[in-house]
């Protein structure tokens, strides 16, 4: 990921995820607990596989653009997963 353009489209999207579950969790708040326990969890997990892929793409020998890329990769299908599904339930 080494397209600025993609880099952007990856805060966008973050933004608009963040906003849209911030407006569920205020609207129903009886199960903000679990909703903002499994958020936790899946940020904890793209942030291990981004780690691991990056370890991975270094000892192949990738360059650093490569490697920041492998790193990114796991949030960014993440983000746009859940932008995704977020859109889905709304329309």
């Amino acid at each position: 990921m080494t397209d600025p353009t993609r880099w952007g489209l990856m805060a966008w999207q973050a933004g608009w995820v963040f906003t849209l579950r911030s407006m569920d969790l205020w609207a129903k708040p009886d199960g903000a607990g679990e909703e903002l326990t499994r958020m936790a969890l899946e940020k904890q997990k793209a942030f291990t596989d981004g780690m691991f892929a990056a370890g991975r793409a270094a000892m192949a020998g990738a360059g650093p653009e490569a490697v920041m890329a492998a790193a990114a990769r796991p949030a960014h299908r993440r983000v746009s997963a859940n932008l995704r599904t977020l859109r889905r339930n709304k329309g």
